[in-house]
């Protein structure tokens, strides 16, 4: 089959099911070949149930030792039995499955799968997948891939399609010279495609998963040369005057505080890019709370007084809301015209927004993505500014440099990304590091803690509201499905709210919620109707509440330390001390070495070097990295050697086409 064929030429597929498919962006068979699984399932030989932990992801093999109890919980039916073997017991928990109450009989012995968690003094597995001594026996051997699914789709049907075009993926070419592959011991490609739907182990698995990332890699690095040689020498339309730079000077000596070094530092950087024969291509890095906001605003004060229209494009409604706010006080002297864009705004608040910026009566513009939309027009486009989340996305600066004639480009990076990769990374642009921290902002304090520590953690968040503060609870993570993440918050909410007491206001947030619900817990979280919000990683970015002073992370060995740095620099945004609670469930010498990193220190740039030496190259599995620079795979804290390579290659074979 050609990789451009319909998915309905795929056997098994008909209209109905295409229309599934097309919901997960699969609209041709190289949509699906692409469309890789977001985890794997792989099965351990069973334990007894005194060697189980919590947190620890294990079978049992136990008998039934109780009759099956279904009853009705505030927002699901719970179904529940207890099993036990001849050293001790454990519930089974499942929700919104009561058909189980004739699945399970007294006396029957079973095989149960699941993540380990204490009740009290009794041991719990939620959700737990269950096997006969045969069944999972076939188990034990297999990988078994799990892909991001939306309702109406099941994980089989995407794998008997993917199944159902192996001949395609054999028959794929391969695009590397073949001394490549031998020197650095690369997977062929469509071996490396076959392994990342069915993996034969971990090793190969591991393997496929570099191949992934190198052409990830490789592919994106191709792009941001030919963005270099589009923009490097290109001619500087957007001047800022004599007028720009004397009320720069006005605004920063207006501010209730002093700039740091690094700020003015960037500040300098960008006065010298704008004023200089080529357009401005700058990355200003600098760790969460050093203060990069201020110098966006000082640049977009500059552009708007030499007479050029300004965007700043944020990643969340919820952000963009509130840096609309603070640069409307900001900037109220100087008499600018400044604008909100969004998604969700109407259709009559977005027309005059256009028509504004295409008349020229709109000097800033402050949005989401809904900035580069075909309707939106500027008269004199002289600088964009991108959050980090957007700079990964090439087609995206592409669509915004094509709103002007070449505009200046500033991206804002709080991603610590040690410096020898960030060079590679953002190859196209000259760099500017912020460095120091405002006077204002007091360390945040850390613990790692474990389990035991959980009952002390409550008493200090309640004694945090009880100070008009508030606070953020990141849910245990759930590896089989989002339903599950998402009852495994609403759960967990449940449980802190009858511990911390009622009058103690707690809200959850989870991925599957509607974007309205979100935006409309953040809103209540942010005008302080919420007291402790219990969440995923969705709060990982695009929210700046400066009253929350406690961030506790459950399972925190479960994540990558820089984005544990992210999480964590969701607070310290205000004047009152706070603090970072990680909670480490395994308890093993090794995640204890790494979360110590962070027990120690509050610098990012210095966390990123650790979490690089500490896991080294290709350590896929076990901890869950943050998916925010737009790659599929490839991610610079797993895969820094593919980065590297990559770069290598690019330079060495300049006109590689990655298909």
């Amino acid at each position: 089959m050609r990789l451009d064929e319909d998915i309905k030429n795929i056997k098994g597929i008909g209209d109905k099911t295409a229309q599934q498919f097309n919901r997960l962006g699969i609209y041709n068979v190289k949509d699906l070949i692409y469309y890789y699984p977001r985890a794997y399932k792989t099965y351990s030989e069973p334990v007894s149930v005194v060697d189980t932990n919590e947190g620890d992801r294990v079978a049992v093999f136990c008998k039934v030792v109780s009759y099956v109890d279904v009853h009705k919980g505030r927002r699901y039916t719970i179904t529940s039995l207890s099993a036990a073997d001849s050293t001790g017991s454990i519930r089974m928990v499942w929700f919104n499955m009561p058909f189980l109450r004739s699945k399970f009989h007294k006396g029957e012995t079973y095989i149960f799968y699941g993540t380990v968690k204490y009740s009290g003094n009794m041991r719990v597995m939620e959700m737990p997948e269950y096997f006969t001594q045969f069944t999972y026996q076939k188990a034990l051997s297999t990988m078994q891939p799990i892909y991001p699914l939306k309702s109406g789709i099941t994980n089989n049907s995407i794998t008997r399609s993917v199944s159902a075009v192996m001949d395609t993926i054999k028959a794929l070419p391969e695009y590397l010279p073949e001394d490549v592959i031998q020197q650095n011991d690369l997977m062929p490609r469509s071996d490396a495609l076959i392994q990342m739907h069915f993996p034969d182990n971990e090793e190969t698995l591991k393997k496929a998963l570099s191949r992934i990332a190198f052409d990830e890699f490789l592919e994106f690095l191709i792009k941001i040369r030919q963005l270099k040689e589009d923009t490097v020498k290109q001619e500087n339309l957007y001047k800022i005057n004599d007028e720009a730079l004397a009320k720069k000077d006005g605004f920063i000596a207006g501010l209730p505080f002093s700039l740091t070094q690094g700020q003015s530092d960037a500040v300098k950087d960008i006065c010298s890019d704008m004023s200089s024969e080529h357009v401005m291509n700058r990355l200003i890095q600098g760790d969460v709370g050093s203060g990069k906001t201020v110098v966006a605003v000082i640049a977009l004060l500059m552009n708007a007084i030499s007479g050029y229209q300004g965007a700043l494009m944020v990643p969340t409604e919820v952000l963009a809301v509130q840096h609309y706010e603070d640069i409307c006080k900001m900037l109220k002297p100087y008499k600018l015209t400044v604008r909100l864009l969004t998604g969700s705004m109407t259709l009559k608040e977005k027309r005059e927004v256009y028509q504004e910026l295409k008349e020229g009566i709109c000097d800033i513009v402050i949005g989401t993505h809904a900035i580069i939309q075909d309707s939106t027009d500027f008269k004199s486009l002289g600088l964009v500014i991108t959050d980090e989340q957007h700079r990964f996305g090439v087609k995206q600066r592409e669509k915004l440099t094509e709103k002007g004639n070449f505009p200046h480009v500033l991206v804002m990076s709080a991603t610590p990304i040690p410096r020898t990769l960030a060079i590679i990374l953002y190859a196209d642009m000259d760099i500017s590091v912020i460095k120091d921290m405002p006077s204002n902002r007091k360390k945040i304090m850390n613990c790692v803690v474990g389990t035991e520590y959980r009952p002390n953690a409550y008493n200090f968040i309640r004694k945090q509201v009880a100070e008009g503060h508030q606070a953020y609870v990141i849910c245990p993570m759930v590896e089989d499905s989002e339903a599950v993440e998402a009852e495994n918050v609403i759960n967990y909410s449940d449980e802190l709210s009858e511990k911390l007491g009622r009058d103690i206001r707690v809200a959850y947030l989870h991925g599957k919620m509607k974007e309205d619900e979100k935006k409309d817990i953040l809103h209540r979280f942010i005008n302080k109707e919420i007291d402790v919000l219990v969440s995923t990683t969705v709060i990982e970015v695009g929210i700046n509440n400066p009253n929350a002073t406690v961030m506790m992370i459950e399972n925190a060995e479960r994540f990558g330390l820089a984005q544990l740095h992210q999480l964590r620099g969701r607070v310290g945004r205000g004047d009152a001390q706070s603090y970072a609670v990680f909670i480490n469930v395994k308890k093993s010498e090794a995640s204890m070495e790494r979360l110590k990193v962070l027990e120690d220190s509050n610098d990012g740039f210095f966390i990123a070097s650790e979490d690089l030496r500490l896991r080294g190259p290709g350590d896929f599995f076990g901890i869950r990295q943050s998916g925010d620079m737009n790659f599929r795979i490839a991610d610079i804290y797993n895969h820094s050697d593919m980065l590297r390579l990559a770069q290598d290659v690019s330079l060495k074979y300049n006109d590689l086409i990655v298909i």
